[in-house]
C-alpha cells in the first residue's frame, strides 16, 4: 500500500529534501522556491510539474542541476481540500534542462511511474532529451486554451469554432519559441508543426484530433475559465506569458494577438469584459489588421 502524503506547513519543512514535487500555480513558484531552496540537499532537485516556463524560475534559485523540467498533459479539477478528480488521461514527460538521459532521470522516471494504470499508454511516464520542446509546446497550446476561456464554450467547440484565430495564437507562441532555437513538441493530439503550417488540410486535420481528444475529456472547460467563471479569481496569465512577452521583445517579434489575448483576460478579471463568444470574433479582428 502506498504511504499516504503527510501535510505540514512551509515553516516546518525538513532540511536535505532530495526531491521535491513543486505542483504550485505559476504565480505562486518564486515564492514557493525561495522557501524551498534552503532546504534542498546539495544533491537534490525540485521537479516543475506546473504550466509555463516554471524551469526558468527554478532553476535560477537552486540552479540548472538541481532543476528537472516537467510536462503534464491530463486534465484535473480540485474538488475539495485534498480531493482532485482525474479529468482525463494524457502525456508525461519528465527531462534534464540540458537534454542529457541521466540516470536520475530514469530513477524518478520509475517512481513516477507508479501512478500510471497498467495497459494504459498515454498515462506512462517517459524522459525526453527535449523537455524544454514539450514545455514550449505545450505554451502554444496553452494560449489556444486560454482564448477558448474568453467565452463559456467547452474547449473543444471554442477551438472548432474559432480555429482560424486559435491557430494564429499558438503561432504567435511558436515563433518565439523557434527563436530561442526550441523545437516545439506535439502531444495528445496537438501537433505544433501541422498548426503553423501554410498546407490548411494538415493544419484542419490535426485540429481534428485535438477537437476529438477534448471531447472524450470529463473536463469539458479550462482551468482558466474555471478561474474566471467560477472561483471569480485572478488567472496564470501573467505569470505563464509574460516570460514569452519578454522573450518576443528580445526577438523583436511582433505578437499582438497574444498581447490582446492578455488583455482580455484582465479585463476579465477586473469586470469590465463578459465571458462571450464574441471575445474571438474581437480577437479575430486584431489577427486580421496584423496581417
Amino acid at each position: 500500500m502506498p504511504k499516504a502524503a503527510r501535510a505540514i506547513s512551509p515553516e516546518n519543512l525538513p532540511d536535505g529534501l532530495q526531491r521535491v514535487i513543486l505542483a504550485v500555480k505559476s504565480p505562486a513558484t518564486q515564492h514557493a522556491i525561495k522557501t524551498i531552496a534552503p532546504h534542498l540537499a546539495l544533491d537534490g532537485l525540485v521537479v516543475s510539474a506546473q504550466n509555463g516556463l516554471n524551469e526558468i524560475w527554478i532553476s535560477d534559485a537552486v540552479g540548472a542541476d538541481r532543476t528537472i523540467g516537467c510536462f503534464v498533459n491530463f486534465s484535473a479539477t480540485y474538488m475539495e481540500p485534498g480531493v482532485v478528480a482525474l479529468g482525463g488521461p494524457g502525456a508525461f514527460w519528465i527531462g534534464e534542462l540540458d537534454g542529457k538521459m541521466s540516470g536520475r532521470l530514469a530513477n524518478l522516471q520509475h517512481d513516477l511511474s507508479a501512478w500510471s494504470v497498467a495497459g494504459q499508454e498515454r498515462r506512462q511516464v517517459r524522459c525526453t532529451p527535449n523537455i524544454w520542446g514539450y514545455l514550449w509546446g505545450k505554451m502554444g497550446y496553452g494560449a489556444m486554451l486560454f482564448g477558448t476561456a474568453l467565452t463559456n464554450e467547452s474547449m473543444a467547440d471554442g477551438i472548432d469554432k474559432h480555429r482560424t484565430v486559435l491557430r494564429a495564437l499558438a503561432g504567435e507562441v511558436l515563433c518565439v519559441a523557434r527563436a530561442e532555437g526550441v523545437h516545439p513538441l506535439g502531444f495528445d493530439g496537438y501537433d505544433p508543426d501541422a498548426i503553423t503550417s501554410t498546407d490548411a488540410n494538415r493544419a484542419n486535420a490535426s485540429i481534428n484530433d485535438l477537437i476529438a481528444i477534448r471531447r472524450a475529456d470529463t473536463q469539458t472547460h479550462s482551468g482558466v475559465w474555471r478561474d474566471l467563471a467560477v472561483r471569480k479569481r485572478k488567472t496564470e496569465v501573467d505569470a505563464q506569458f509574460g516570460p514569452i512577452l519578454d522573450r518576443a521583445d528580445f526577438h523583436h517579434i511582433d505578437t499582438p494577438l497574444l498581447r490582446r489575448m492578455v488583455q482580455m483576460i484582465h479585463e476579465i478579471e477586473d469586470h469590465q469584459r463578459e465571458l462571450q463568444s464574441s471575445n474571438l470574433d474581437e480577437l479575430a479582428g486584431v489577427c486580421q489588421n496584423a496581417a
